[in-house]
């Protein structure tokens, strides 16, 4: 018996090893690319490259149309690289607002190490990057899946006119227990991301678009959070949408337009 306990123990302690030491190769799928690779999109563009302070490398591409209403700042999910995710700035191009997308360390481009406190950094130089072409009241924060945690970090720490956070998880924490609620994950996990906590601290309107049968990070996670600030979120709800085919529903596109033209946007009925 006491063989068998110690056998165990030693199987979990390595499972704990072996997830903290690779849960990056579980949490992120980037797709490489080249240095020399060329972006091509069906609108007008700018490649740009930032150079960060700690030797690592930023790769973004930054969309604009004539006499724009602001501008949209899109933070991706964990997969791909902007190569694939610049073919969402039409959504907000046709809108009447430019769009800026960046690839996190790793993905794309962009090289460096990455960590929790480095994709906050890297997202906050690009906020200030941006405010020096755009006023506060202008730049609208987006969030996409892992995207809508560290969107509302920058929102807690910023100004904007508004943050949308397209399903969103509760916690990075809170959804991760739901698979691996057997590890000890207060010591092992090295992204918790807050998003509960950080929206305690953001001042500007934040609207919540979720599919009904989202089951990668289910709407439940959208209701805690609209259930912890009721007065300053509005959930939206697209029935029947999944985690990755909300743009093939209209309501997903009517509910983005009167998001961005400032209509009010009247909360999905409870399903």
């Amino acid at each position: 018996m006491l063989t068998t306990l110690l056998v165990i123990a030693l199987i979990y302690t390595g499972l704990c090893l072996l997830f903290y030491f690779f849960q990056h190769f579980i949490f992120f799928r980037p797709e490489i690319l080249p240095s020399t690779f060329s972006y091509s999109y069906e609108f007008p563009f700018e490649e740009l490259h930032f150079d960060m302070e700690d030797g690592g490398y930023i790769n973004g591409i930054y969309f604009k149309v004539p006499s724009s209403r602001g501008v949209v700042y899109y933070l991706k999910g964990n997969s791909r690289s902007i190569k694939g995710w610049g073919k969402f700035a039409k959504d907000f191009l046709s809108n009447g607002y430019d769009i800026f997308m960046m690839d996190y360390r790793g993905f794309g481009k962009s090289k460096g190490k990455r960590t929790q406190k480095k994709l906050f950094e890297d997202a906050q130089f690009m906020y200030e990057w941006l405010t020096k072409t755009y006023a506060a009241e202008k730049i609208i924060i987006y969030g996409r899946s892992l995207g809508s945690g560290i969107a509302a970090r920058i929102a807690s720490w910023n100004h904007a006119r508004m943050l949308i956070l397209d399903s969103p998880y509760f916690s990075f924490f809170y959804n991760i227990k739901r698979f691996l609620f057997f590890m000890p994950l207060r010591w092992i996990l090295r992204y918790d991301i807050r998003t509960d906590e950080y929206l305690k601290s953001v001042k500007c309107p934040v609207y919540i678009i979720h599919g009904t049968k989202d089951r990668l990070i289910p709407i439940i996670q959208s209701e805690k959070l609209k259930a912890l600030y009721p007065d300053k979120i509005s959930l939206i709800k697209i029935v029947d949408g999944h985690h990755n085919d909300l743009t093939d529903f209209p309501e997903f596109f009517e509910t983005l337009y009167d998001i961005l033209y400032v209509k009010p946007v009247s909360e999905s009925p409870q399903v």
